[in-house]
């Protein structure tokens, strides 16, 4: 039996390509940080936090946001595959 009560998982991102591309769809609409953290109603820090890629939005976030630049979904995560 497998006990994972005291048992931390990791699950950030390791990889060296970011997971998403909102910087750049950010900077092709030419829209800030602040303009997007404003629609969300989020703050500034948790927009610029997703932009670098330190953390990442939820998928719900990711529609909204999607929604918000008048996008696919799909422009925003960058592809996994070659």
């Amino acid at each position: 039996m497998l006990n994972l009560h005291h048992t931390k998982i990791n699950m950030s991102y390791s990889m060296d390509e970011p997971i998403n591309r909102l910087k750049v769809v950010l900077a092709e609409k030419n829209r800030t940080n602040r303009w997007l953290a404003k629609q969300l109603g989020k703050s500034e820090i948790t927009v610029c936090r997703w932009a670098q890629n330190k953390v990442q939005p939820s998928l719900d976030q990711l529609v909204e946001i999607a929604k918000i630049l008048d996008i696919d979904v799909k422009v925003l995560i960058n592809n996994t595959k070659d």
